[in-house]
């Protein structure tokens, strides 16, 4: 899945008349809640760990399409809103173009449940915060614009992915804030996030065993259900109504159903010769279809095949009669549960690092972009699986789409395809050698620029004082443990 841009006159340098903005406000910061509690972080890494990790494997490249022609790309770029800054700990030396490159620790993917209700992934790499659980990313891996759902389900990250392996755990993700523009006017220029996470968990082991009670009451049913996915990190429990056909009762009972039964069974309760109005015993009743022509297999005086239907005439009618029975219901709990351990393995920062932050730097600075790219170029090659950690190297150029509503974007030469590259990191000044840099970007779509059907370009938003300000209010919050 990819989000596409078409550039076109794009320039290098600083463009002196793009508008400066105001600083956004650590008050006016949005932040949206991903797992508010213990318990449902708990449930959240659960899910991910449960069944041998299967939608940990299953998940697909998340999909945010947008196309953009070339026409519609005009000539722009950011403009710093104040001077230079670097956060954290990096090399202040220029980056290198070597080629062997050791790959950052803190880059991984971040996993979630989609508005089509499956996992998806996107790319995205742990940053420096003052309590070491910070996770940067595209803006729209963590806020659904198209269905409006605020946040996507069941957040959380994955540093050192590797073909289905959590080396260092999964994080599950406590609040993300984004920028102002970003969530009210889904602004391109802002499509970023920053988000806390818990402290990393990995599975002690589990069994699973079947569950299965018959004819309980809806209360104690529940009650059980509510104890178990309670002491337990997982479950697949529900409470499944089942018809008690030993108790008739009044129709529109609470907890009862109205069923078509034979012919024969509504007999056994009403003695023949019951008139079509009544009275009948309390619980059963017969409904009557009219119809002007006669029905297909209509036979006067006859019942049909199945019993469940009697025709007869009436008031020149041909009528179709029906029995019914109203029957209690009871219910029962059934499905599988899964008993997982979970351990604590400490701070997202103290296992991985964290990248520093870059701001309001001058454009035609070189980065390393590293991320998950999968999927295919336009023209059908296969470039990337999107299961191991890729990385590219380029200056940056500034640029902007309408299409997007980015007016200060910039570019990099990147070979990346669009699925799974999306929130890839842009790290300025990096050090192979401690692994480490500046954070300066997070991918939020490709482009193919000389129209040969491959993409060569990857394409972020400006980080500036505001995505300082941004960054700096989900620095200073904390999360906690899960067990």
């Amino acid at each position: 899945m990819k989000r596409t841009l078409a550039l076109g006159g794009v320039a290098a340098g600083l463009l002196a008349s793009a508008v400066v903005a105001a600083p956004a406000h650590a008050d006016s910061v949005p932040h949206h809640t991903l797992a508010g509690s213990n318990f449902a972080a708990k449930q959240i890494a659960a899910f991910w760990f449960g069944e041998r990790m299967a939608n940990l494997r299953n998940a697909k490249p998340y999909n945010v399409e947008t196309r953009v022609s070339a026409k519609h790309v005009s000539t722009g770029g950011p403009s710093a809103s104040s001077k230079p800054g670097l956060v954290g700990s990096g090399d202040k030396k220029a980056s290198s173009t070597s080629k062997n490159v050791n790959l950052p620790r803190t880059t991984g993917k971040v996993f979630f449940i989609g508005a089509d209700k499956k996992p998806h992934w996107c790319s995205a790499t742990a940053v420096q915060s003052r309590y070491k659980n910070l996770v940067a990313t595209a803006g729209h891996c963590v806020y659904d614009t198209k269905s409006n759902r605020a946040t996507l389900d069941k957040w959380v990250f994955v540093p050192g992915y590797y073909q289905g392996k959590t080396p260092w755990g999964i994080y599950v993700g406590k609040t993300a804030y984004t920028h102002y523009d970003y969530s009210v006017y889904e602004d391109g220029d802002r499509d970023y996030a920053f988000v806390t996470v818990y402290n990393g968990i990995l599975p002690t082991g589990g069994a699973s065993k079947s569950y299965a009670r018959t004819y309980e009451t809806y209360r104690e049913a529940r009650s059980a259900k509510s104890r178990l996915d309670r002491n337990n990190a997982y479950s697949r429990l529900r409470i499944t109504p089942v018809l008690d056909t030993r108790h008739v009762v009044k129709e529109g009972t609470r907890d009862s159903k109205k069923v078509y039964v034979k012919r024969s069974e509504w007999k056994k309760l009403n003695p023949e010769g019951t008139p079509a109005n009544g009275p009948f015993k309390p619980g059963t009743g017969v409904t009557d279809r009219e119809y002007s022509s006669k029905p297909r297999g209509w036979e006067e005086g006859k019942e049909s095949r199945d019993g469940r239907a009697f025709y007869l005439k009436k008031g020149g009618k041909y009528v179709v009669r029906t029995y019914w029975i109203n029957y209690d219901v009871d219910y029962r709990l059934t499905g599988r549960v899964l008993s997982i351990g979970l351990k604590d393995v400490g701070r997202l920062g103290d296992n991985v690092g964290g990248q520093g932050l870059a701001y309001n730097q001058k454009v035609g600075q070189p980065v390393f972009v590293f991320g998950y790219p999968s999927g295919s170029h336009p023209d059908g090659n296969h470039a990337f699986s999107g299961n191991t950690l890729k990385w590219s190297y380029g200056k940056t150029f500034p640029a902007s789409s309408s299409t997007i509503k980015g007016e200060a974007l910039v570019g990099v030469k990147s070979s990346f395809t669009g699925e799974g590259a999306l929130g890839s990191a842009w790290l300025y000044r990096y050090s192979s050698a401690k692994r480490l840099g500046y954070l300066n970007g997070v991918t939020i779509g490709v482009a193919d620029r000389d129209g040969n059907r491959r993409y060569d370009t990857s394409v972020s938003p400006y980080f500036d004082g505001e995505t300082y300000e941004v960054y700096k209010t989900a620095a200073n919050n904390w999360s906690g443990k899960i067990v």
